[in-house]
C-alpha cells in the first residue's frame, strides 16, 4: 500500500491529537488539549501551516474533531467508519487544492485557504483516513494492546501485524514482564 508524504502527515496528526484525550478506561488520565498552549504545542508539533491565531474557539472544535475522528477509529465496519467521515469531511467544507508550500513538491490540500485548525484537521485528516477505507484497510486504524495504554496508532507495516502504540515501550515492557512470569514459573 503506497501512501504519500502529505497523506502519512495527516495520519500522524490524527493519532496525535487522538492520543491527547483522556483514556476512558483509566481513571485519572489526563486530558493533554486542554488549553490554547497545548493547542498551540500541538500545531507546532505536527507542523500545520496556515491556521492564523488560534483561540478559545478553535481549541473547542478542535477537541470537537477528535471525538469524531475516535468514532471513526471504533466504528465497526466500514459503513459506519464511512459514514462519520463523510459528516466530517463535509462540515470542513472540503475544497481540493494543489500546492507545493514550504519546499515539498506538489500535494493536496483538502481545506480552503484560511481554513481554521479544526476544518484543517478535519478535512486532511478525514480524506487520509478515507483513503484506508477505500483502500479496504480499515483494520490499519487500531489502539495500543498493553493493558495499561489504549493509544491509537495506524499500523502501516507490510503485514499489519502491529499490536503496540511504540514497540520499544509498551511492546518491550509487556515481553519483559511475560520473560519473568516464565522464569518465576520454571523456578518453581
Amino acid at each position: 500500500m503506497m501512501i504519500t508524504h502529505d497523506t502519512r502527515c495527516a495520519l500522524d496528526a490524527v493519532v496525535d491529537l487522538l492520543n491527547t484525550a483522556p483514556e476512558g478506561d483509566s481513571p485519572g488520565a489526563p486530558d493533554s488539549l486542554t488549553d490554547l498552549a497545548a493547542l498551540r504545542e500541538f500545531v507546532a508539533r505536527n507542523d500545520i501551516s496556515d491556521v492564523g491565531t488560534l483561540s478559545d474557539r478553535d481549541l473547542a472544535a478542535v477537541r470537537s474533531v477528535r471525538t469524531a475522528l475516535a468514532e471513526v477509529f471504533a466504528a465497526t465496519d466500514d459503513r459506519a467508519a464511512a459514514e462519520r467521515l463523510n459528516d466530517l469531511v463535509a462540515s470542513a467544507g472540503t475544497t481540493p487544492r494543489l500546492t507545493d508550500h514550504d519546499g515539498y513538491d506538489w500535494h493536496v490540500h483538502y481545506f480552503a485557504p484560511g481554513a481554521s485548525v479544526a476544518d484543517h484537521l478535519a478535512a486532511d485528516g478525514g480524506m487520509a483516513l478515507a483513503f484506508l477505507v477505500v483502500a479496504g484497510e480499515r483494520e490499519r486504524l487500531r489502539h495500543c494492546e498493553a493493558p495499561d495504554c489504549r493509544f491509537a496508532f495506524v499500523d502501516l507495516s507490510r503485514n499489519r501485524s502491529r499490536r503496540y502504540c511504540d514497540s520499544r515501550t509498551c511492546g518491550n515492557r509487556l515481553h519483559v514482564a511475560a520473560y519473568r512470569a516464565r522464569r518465576r514459573e520454571a523456578a518453581g
